[in-house]
């Protein structure tokens, strides 16, 4: 079983009684927040969740190449969340 966005939004809507339509707006708006966070280098951190972090790295493949930057997005489970799955 996998969540997407139509489940979630059925799904909160249904446990706070909000529009399914206000719902989903705020859900839009979070992964554009998070989005603008994680463009700007900064890293999102949900207490007891997870954390989002962006890391560049740069990589030479040899002296004929030009240096690479790649990006790189980490997600680590908080100790909790592990602990429950």
């Amino acid at each position: 079983m996998s969540l997407n966005k139509k489940k979630m939004v059925r799904e909160i809507g249904r446990r706070t009684r909000l529009s399914n339509r206000d719902v989903q707006r705020v859900i839009e708006t979070l992964v554009e927040v998070w989005t603008e966070e994680l463009v700007a280098g900064g890293r999102i951190e949900v207490e007891n969740f997870f954390v989002i972090d962006v890391q560049t790295i740069q990589h030479a493949a040899n002296r004929l190449l030009p240096e690479r930057r790649f990006r790189q997005i980490t997600v680590r489970a908080s100790k909790e969340l592990k602990s429950r799955l």
